[in-house]
């Protein structure tokens, strides 16, 4: 039920005050007049909520003077309890009478029926800041379908956790996805809300969008400088800082390297059956890579692929997220098991070419190119996208 997923309002001082005021916040103190009586519909999970903990439809349901329509949940389901890629069912609230309608399952984008009744669309959902998370392309999706049927989408922004530093390969068009729709580079640097404006003007989607800005916010920030409290954004990501590692280790199992997914700290380690774990933490600490420090491992998932199977390699200490480049991190890995264990490196060319969105990653490890060589190869494109992404910037 959506009463489950939706918090009541805490008291005054039940939380300190938060350095940011989020866009949803902006939305219920002032936006909302310029509905103009006009009916949402609300796509958002159990991270759209205000600095206070109260989720964006319960504030919304106190204001009797804002129509609401529909909620839409997208991958891991309203409550985000769902595992990636787990098929989420639509259903109605018995609570609130609203329907909830899911958008990672029999579709992925909003109907015509499933838009009845709505003239604008709000989206309100923590993203994690690499593009292959799929709430930005869930937010495309949507955009998309704004236009087709002529609703207002309004983005309620929030902040880009692992800050606005841009890393990695930008994807290419042949490897378009549900887990990379545009051309963006892997680490992006981006708020939804600055994403929603590159896609709408860039890349051709032409809704009627409005995006409603954050106070307080600027791109050196990481999570903690927002003061605002964490709600984990699916169930591999439960704390702030397993954000940062994503980039490092979340698309490394295509690759047959095991990233602690099924145990305690997910995206926390790199490892496989039989790696030396002190050979390939000392490997990879003599790269000297900024603000990482690599420990040597062993652990036995409890679940998915990898369960009860005794894994060795390396825990990533992120002592200094501020200079911690995540996807040189995830290069530095793949090489050094290459070198390491390279029994360990079992290719999925499809899958691993799909989540990075190029073929030249796969390409140049299986020809034997170094870290650097690897990294030099999409760097043009890398500075391409940031002197682009600069035009649709919001902060500074």
């Amino acid at each position: 039920m959506l009463a489950m997923a939706l918090s009541s309002p805490l008291s005054a001082g039940s939380l300190p005050a938060a350095n940011v005021t989020l866009g949803d916040e902006v939305f219920l103190r002032e936006t909302w007049h310029e509905l103009n009586g006009r009916c949402v519909g609300v796509i958002t999970n159990q991270t759209g909520v205000t600095s206070r903990l109260e989720s964006i439809v319960d504030a919304i349901k106190r204001n009797p003077r804002i129509c609401i329509k529909a909620v839409y949940a997208p991958e891991h389901g309203l409550r985000g309890d769902r595992s990636a890629g787990a098929y989420v069912a639509s259903y109605t609230d018995e609570r609130t009478g609203l329907p909830v309608y899911s958008l990672y399952g029999a579709t992925r984008r909003p109907n015509g029926a499933m838009l009845a009744g709505v003239d604008v669309l709000l989206f309100d959902i923590q993203d994690v800041g690499d593009r292959a998370y799929t709430y930005i392309s869930t937010m495309a999706y949507a955009m998309q379908a704004a236009h087709e049927f002529h609703k207002e989408i309004w983005i309620l922004d929030r902040p880009n956790p692992i800050g606005g530093m841009v890393e990695g390969p930008v994807l290419e068009p042949h490897f378009e996805s549900f887990i990379g729709l545009y051309p963006i580079a892997m680490r992006h640097g981006m708020t939804v809300g600055e994403l929603a404006r590159l896609f709408n003007d860039r890349f051709g989607i032409g809704a009627k969008l409005h995006v409603i800005a954050m106070r307080g916010y600027h791109h050196s920030m990481l999570w903690p400088a927002t003061g605002l409290q964490w709600v984990q954004t699916s169930p591999n990501i439960p704390e702030w800082d397993t954000a940062i590692v994503y980039p490092a280790t979340g698309l490394i199992d295509s690759a047959g390297v095991n990233n602690g997914t099924g145990y305690t700290k997910p995206f926390k380690y790199a490892g496989a059956l039989g790696v030396d774990a002190d050979r390939l933490a000392r490997t990879l600490n003599e790269r000297d890579i900024p603000g990482i420090y690599f420990r040597p491992a062993y652990w036995t998932p409890s679940s998915g692929f990898w369960k009860d199977k005794e894994l060795s390699g390396v825990e990533l200490i992120v002592y200094d997220p501020r200079t911690f480049p995540a996807v040189r991190t995830a290069v530095e890995i793949l090489c050094a098991a290459r070198s390491v264990a390279p029994q360990a490196l079992k290719i999925d060319a499809a899958a691993l070419d799909r989540d990075w969105g190029t073929d030249q990653l796969r390409l140049r490890l299986q020809s034997g190119a170094s870290p650097s060589a690897i990294l030099n190869g999409w760097e043009s494109s890398r500075q391409t996208f940031e002197t682009l992404r600069k035009h649709f910037l919001l902060y500074p």
